[in-house]
């Protein structure tokens, strides 16, 4: 059987993560390694100033007191005899689209499992309310999972799955979007008298470019955007390399 890892940022007892779980269980062996509590928005950050804990809370289960990139660091490096054939991140608990793709957690460990040349998919529920149902994104995981076990991936791709709580059915391979929403700041005082905000954000409800992960979302229908580690703009490295020259001349 296939080996594949589960992580997330929620948490390991988070309900996404156990669906998933239970969803893939019969399919591979698998192993979780993730937060041991919410790590929402840690990107792929890593802890460097204390040290990293880590609890065996089960069979093939740990707990890291770290972010989700740590989590995949001690898993590929550490906890794992072998590499995975498959990183699954999720099933986060809100939907990763368009700029959040910068910011989440579920992606940044995704990303570390395909920085070490492991294939990877993140997965979200994208919905907005209170009462989720990780029922549809787990049974679409299932089937998602033995595609890419089958066919691979491209060496430094990872996809990012979007699964709208509405889902009609349709399923798209979709561009990520640009800014989608408007960061709100709501100012406070706390009983000393220092200032605070709350950070927020306004969803963008027009101007959505028919071909992206937001559209797809807007539209009932499961987004699937591969999304490449290498960040190089090649059109502006070939534009911009007679700087070097001008540049070299002016350091002299």
């Amino acid at each position: 059987m296939p080996n594949i890892l589960i992580t997330n940022d929620d948490g390991i007892h988070a309900p996404g993560l156990r669906a998933l779980v239970e969803a893939l269980r019969d399919l591979a062996t698998v192993t979780v390694v993730a937060p041991s509590g919410e790590r929402s928005a840690a990107a792929q950050s890593l802890t460097l100033r204390s040290p990293i804990y880590c609890d065996q809370i089960a069979e093939r289960e740990y707990a890291v007191e770290g972010t989700p990139a740590d989590a995949m660091i001690l898993a590929l490096h550490k906890l794992l005899p072998e590499k995975p054939d498959l990183v699954v991140s999720g099933i986060n608990r809100g939907g990763n689209v368009g700029e959040n793709v910068y910011y989440s957690g579920t992606v940044g460990a995704a990303m570390e499992a395909a920085i070490n040349r492991v294939p990877a998919v993140a997965v979200s529920v994208a919905y907005r309310g209170k009462e989720f149902d990780f029922a549809a994104a787990a049974q679409f995981t299932r089937g998602l999972v033995p595609l890419i076990l089958r066919e691979g991936m491209p060496p430094g791709v990872l996809l990012n799955v979007n699964v709208p709580q509405d889902w009609a059915g349709e399923v798209r391979f979709t561009r990520q979007s640009s800014k989608i929403t408007r960061n709100l700041l709501q100012p406070g005082v706390d009983p000393r008298g220092r200032q605070y905000y709350w950070l927020s954000e306004q969803q963008f409800t027009g101007g959505i470019d028919p071909d992206t992960d937001h559209a797809a979302i807007r539209d009932a229908a499961i987004s699937i955007t591969p999304l490449a580690l290498d960040l190089t703009h090649t059109q502006s490295l070939n534009h911009l390399s007679h700087w070097a020259k001008i540049l070299e001349n002016k350091s002299r």
